[in-house]
């Protein structure tokens, strides 16, 4: 795996509080980020499959209901 490196700003606040809990967890601060980034990437992309797994059982739903409407057409 080839490292690549995210840069972004935050408060100072935000910083140290992320320092903190990273101590806590026993963990260095850039193992802690990668985590909940991890963490969120996964449910952005659970959420994106949810939602296009809705959508894709609506259109199921209307296309049976569109065939179950025409097999009293006598053809079938």
């Amino acid at each position: 795996m080839t490292a690549a490196t995210l840069s972004f700003r935050a408060s100072a606040e935000f910083a140290g509080q992320t320092k903190a809990l990273a101590a806590l967890s026993n963990m260095p601060s850039s193992e802690y980020l990668r985590d909940a980034v991890r963490e969120k990437n996964e449910r952005v992309l659970k959420d994106r499959m949810t939602f296009l797994s809705q959508k894709l059982s609506a259109q199921h739903a209307l296309e049976n209901e569109a065939m179950d409407a025409v097999t009293g057409d006598g053809i079938a």
